[in-house]
């Protein structure tokens, strides 16, 4: 039986933040502080990606000023237009955005006519070479509809801490899942949405496996999936063959396997680092991906899995 293994151990993890916010929008501090808190952190990388509508005079932070030997940035910004079937404007996250990427019609918060739709500003990112996310969904209210309609998205932006501590909408797996049931190759992501108006930061991130902690190596390696997004457990290393899957991870209490439709499978134990846990329960879905917990309740996901790969 032919053995995947999902990382490339030979290369380093990055850790960084890929949703964040400054004063140039609707944060509270300005690029250059929120730069040296996340650095002081312990993260490798950070996007500031601030609201891109012309309240705040369409911004993409200019944060290559923080840039050093031990600290990256990506330029970005958070997208609008729309509306969405519940006649909101559309939140995009675009990571890796040229600083000169075209504003849309968004002079504030509430759709106005001949905007562009949220896919096609999805579109028009993923050309200007950016790693494209569809943001907080269950924040958003979005429909699958709604989420059915962008083609050009990367990942769904499956965690948002800021949306935990400020409303408890925190999740997108819901929406990830019947995407991917429905044969959508798309990835996950675990961001801040960092405003430092309330603790709505440090507690999600990515770990980006690449040679270099320089922005094209990491938006070559978010492009590809080469990652896993935490709230502190680390995965180490997942395999599998035709028979079971096996995980490597820090302590953990708890690591489950999840699939198409209510295939699931868990292990529970203590200071549990090496799980095996056989796929005979998902004999009849295309992917699989992972979710291990520690004692803290704290989680890191996988990416899915498609089996045939």
């Amino acid at each position: 039986m032919l053995l995947n293994a999902l990382f490339d151990t030979g290369l380093p993890f990055w850790r960084g933040n890929l949703h964040t916010h400054s004063n140039l929008s609707d944060g509270c501090l300005d690029p250059a502080e929120v730069c040296r808190r996340y650095k002081a952190e312990g993260y490798d990388f950070l996007a500031l990606t601030d609201h891109f509508i012309g309240l705040f005079n369409y911004p993409i932070a200019d944060t290559l000023p923080f840039r050093d030997d031990d600290f990256t940035t990506l330029l970005g910004a958070e997208l609008h237009s729309g509306p969405m079937e519940n006649g909101e404007l559309w939140h995009i996250l675009a990571v890796g955005l040229p600083a000169d990427f075209e504003p849309a019609n968004a002079p504030h918060f509430n759709p106005v006519e001949g905007q562009e739709t949220g896919p096609e500003i999805a579109k028009r990112a993923v050309d200007a070479g950016a790693f494209v996310a569809i943001a907080h969904p269950q924040w958003s209210g979005m429909t699958m509809n709604d989420a059915r309609s962008i083609e050009s998205a990367h990942a769904v932006e499956t965690y948002n801490h800021g949306c935990a501590t400020g409303c408890d909408r925190a999740d997108g797996f819901h929406t990830l899942d019947l995407l991917l049931s429905e044969g959508k190759r798309l990835n996950l992501v675990a961001t801040d949405d960092a405003h430092f108006t309330e603790p709505d930061h440090f507690g999600g991130w990515v770990m980006v496996g690449a040679a270099e902690n320089t922005p094209e190596a990491l938006l070559e390696a978010l492009k590809a999936g080469h990652y896993y997004s935490s709230q502190g457990p680390q995965l180490r290393q997942i395999s599998w063959d035709d028979k079971k899957i096996t995980v490597e991870s820090s302590s953990a209490a708890t690591v489950i396997v999840q699939g198409h439709g209510c295939a699931a499978v868990a292990k529970h134990g203590n200071s549990l680092t090496r799980t095996e846990i056989a796929l005979s329960r998902f004999a009849k879905s295309p992917w699989i991906r992972v979710s291990v917990i520690d004692a803290a309740g704290r989680r890191a996901w996988s990416n899915p899995i498609w089996r045939e790969a």
